[in-house]
């Protein structure tokens, strides 16, 4: 299968070897009244990326494609977050506190689920893991490799941190990775955009970017 409209050049891979990978979509991050937005963040911004991560997320289920979902997630001890991490940002509001949807970043906590609108289903993996990149501390390569993917079409929160780390990683543990850009955003359209123009550069030393139009064309056309 082959997506001629991605970035640099096109990006060719199979169904059975591909999962798509949609990072944090999480209602603390995405939704109003979360902690996203309790940072001064316009969480609109994100919110607007749902329809087409939904339609993106619909077409790949329809072709029986891996679906992998991410959370960041620490343990309700926060054995797992390292001090570098908790004091971070609003110093009155950090991982572990109660926040409006429970306490921030903790497993099982309301904020921390995935949106309704891409809520997993039965058979998809969901991956809870403590740093930014998807890799560390999760074992996940480990699940990935057994199962044969090779490439992965990404989507999620946010563009410049969670989502670009993840990227990296899968590209220095030898994956060809692949961000929809319509299906990934951030609270600084101009950080997105300078994420995108890094992760395709120099011939995709990173990776490939195409709007989920292209790989829906390309779903459209196998079946």
């Amino acid at each position: 299968m082959r997506i001629e409209q991605a970035n640099p050049f096109a990006y060719e891979f199979e169904i059975r070897n591909t999962a798509l990978v949609l990072i944090d979509m999480q209602r603390d991050f995405i939704e109003p009244g979360g902690f996203g937005e309790t940072l001064g963040n316009d969480v609109s911004l994100l919110e607007a990326i749902v329809p087409a991560t939904q339609a993106a997320l619909a077409a790949w289920r329809k072709a029986g494609g891996l679906v992998v979902h991410t959370r960041e997630a620490h343990k309700p001890d926060l054995s797992d977050c390292p001090p570098v991490k908790r004091n971070r940002g609003n110093p009155s509001l950090r991982i572990g506190d109660e926040g409006p949807m429970g306490r921030i970043l903790v497993a099982g906590e309301p904020g921390n689920q995935i949106i309704d609108a891409l809520a997993p289903i039965d058979g998809e993996l969901v991956i809870d893991k403590p740093g930014k990149g998807m890799f560390y501390a999760t074992g996940l390569h480990e699940v990935l490799q057994q199962r044969g993917i090779t490439h992965l079409l990404f989507g999620g929160v946010t563009t410049e941190v969670c989502v670009q780390t993840s990227m990296r990683e899968a590209n220095d543990r030898g994956y060809d990775g692949l961000l929809l850009e319509d299906c990934t955003e951030s609270y600084f359209p101009a950080f997105k955009a300078a994420t995108l123009d890094m992760i395709r550069a120099q011939g995709a030393i990173v990776g490939w970017t195409a709007p989920s139009a292209a790989l829906l064309a390309a779903l459209s056309h196998a079946t």
